[in-house]
């Protein structure tokens, strides 16, 4: 995943998570990167479509 500092993480989905999200390619997700690895990271939280243009609108997302 592209994250707003500018790296690029392989995000993962905790198992409590796990078959209840799906995340595909353009999803907008908040994630917590990895204390020893930082090129990996949690996703914690996914949006919906209505949450990602409230963002866009409100100025949080470009």
């Amino acid at each position: 995943m592209q994250c707003m500092d500018g790296i690029v993480r392989m995000g993962r989905i905790p198992g409590s998570k796990n078959k209840k999200m799906w995340i595909r390619e353009g999803d907008v997700v908040i994630a917590t990167p990895w204390e020893i690895q930082d090129s990996k990271a949690d996703v914690v939280w996914k949006y919906t479509r209505p949450q990602v243009e409230w963002l866009e609108r409100k100025g949080y997302l470009k």
